[in-house]
């Protein structure tokens, strides 16, 4: 495994990304309780933007390092048996992962009953509709075209990860056939990907203003003492839910790769707080790429395992999805036959796959699904007021098991190396 010597900026940045987190808690429950509701939005619009630049610039880097990752990487394996070997293991564990995921949302929303007997007031249709117009297009047609891209150039303008991927796969098989005669491009792509590479140290620089700004700019507006009591057996069993699939994903992740899953943890401790404090997995999905090739999984893999998981592996929103859509039924006295929730875990198996570029992904996903099985899809508003602080755990969640899944496909592949 190779050393690197910037270790102690990793633990550095964690320690600033915590402190930034507290302050940010406590700035934000200040002005909530000093000043007055317009005057708070007010300033949440205005230290959120400290977020929105953190997540821009992140953004910035993204398109490049999976273009230029995933082309050398496959470059580098060679032949399309090798990618298709590693592709193979990859949707094993991707689909196998969500649909466990899927499962302890199933399995705890019903035991729990969150759903049951609710009544709650002050529900904003407003901002769930925002959510549910969304779903209109949600078809099978639209699917296919989002996975598969018109134009690179477009994919790229718009971070369309798996779009970028599509594309990248084809290219780097292109290149690895010709052999010799594409090695200035790929070489060129190669250290194109370290310079990029080098920016996200720059970048993460950055990290703990950014999470400064959207922890301010949630609780200046969000009282989270009122909405934990209003939310209480909602958030509880969510919370029991997520805890759960931490507890199996950390259990596979030790019995797969042993004592260097606690070496695979402190690598990964970094990103994890920057998705669990801005919300988004994407954000630190260069990081995550730099940090797991620092654990020696060999960056042919890293390159190409990643943005496939960004796609397909979001284990804490597929665990949220059948939580949410259950719990909405419960909410609106429906009861939901164990066949007809074992059609709805299929279905959002297969319509979640591909959107993680969707603004509020698993939300639309979690409408368009209550829209199938003739749940109200108003009742996406029920949970709104919550999600962004589900939408924590989701994402810290979701980079866990990307963490998890490209680790152990690394270690199978030097295996049978």
């Amino acid at each position: 495994m190779t050393t690197h010597p910037k270790t102690s900026f990793f633990s550095n940045l964690t320690t600033q990304i915590l402190i930034a987190m507290i302050i940010g808690v406590i700035l934000g429950i200040f002005v909530h309780s000093n000043y007055s509701a317009d005057a708070a939005k007010e300033f949440s619009g205005y230290i959120k933007m400290l977020a929105t630049v953190f997540i821009r610039l992140v953004q910035m880097i993204i398109s490049p390092l999976v273009f230029t990752t995933l082309v050398v990487g496959i470059a580098k394996l060679g032949d399309i048996k090798a990618v298709g070997r590693i592709g193979g293991k990859a949707l094993g564990w991707f689909f196998t992962a969500s649909f466990i995921s899927l499962l302890i949302g199933m399995f705890w929303v019903n035991l729990l009953q969150p759903g049951t007997g609710l009544n709650l007031t002050d529900v904003d249709m407003a901002s769930a509709s925002e959510v549910t117009e969304k779903t209109s297009n949600f078809s099978a047609q639209n699917f296919i075209e989002h996975i598969i891209p018109k134009s690179i150039v477009e994919a790229m303008a718009t971070n369309e990860i798996l779009q970028i991927v599509i594309f990248s796969i084809f290219f780097g098989l292109a290149a690895a056939s010709i052999g010799d005669h594409a090695k200035p491009v790929v070489n060129a792509l190669d250290k194109t990907s370290h310079i990029v590479l080098k920016m996200v140290n720059y970048v993460m620089k950055f990290a703990p203003v950014g999470v400064f700004g959207a922890i301010a700019g949630v609780f200046a507006v969000r009282d989270f003492t009122e909405l934990l009591l209003t939310y209480a057996k909602f958030f509880g069993s969510f919370l029991v839910g997520i805890s759960s699939l931490w507890m199996i994903l950390l259990l596979v992740g030790y019995l797969l790769l042993g004592k260097t899953m606690s070496v695979l943890l402190k690598r990964i401790v970094s990103p994890l707080i920057i998705a669990f404090g801005t919300t988004s997995s994407e954000a630190v999905f260069p990081k995550l790429t730099e940090e797991l090739e620092r654990f020696g999984v060999k960056d042919k893999i890293v390159s190409f395992m990643l943005p496939l998981g960004y796609s397909f592996n979001l284990d804490g929103s597929m665990m949220y999805m059948t939580f949410a859509s259950i719990f909405i039924a419960q909410a609106y006295g429906i009861d939901l036959s164990l066949g007809t929730q074992m059609t709805m875990l299929l279905v959002l198996m297969l319509t979640s796959k591909g959107i993680a570029g969707v603004p509020r992904a698993s939300l639309v996903v979690v409408a368009a699904t209550c829209g199938m099985f003739k749940i109200p899809i108003e009742g996406i508003a029920l949970i709104l007021p919550i999600d962004h602080f589900c939408d924590m755990f989701r994402s810290a969640t979701n980079v866990l098991g990307n963490a998890l899944a490209t680790s152990v496909v690394g270690k199978w592949e030097k295996d049978d190396a």
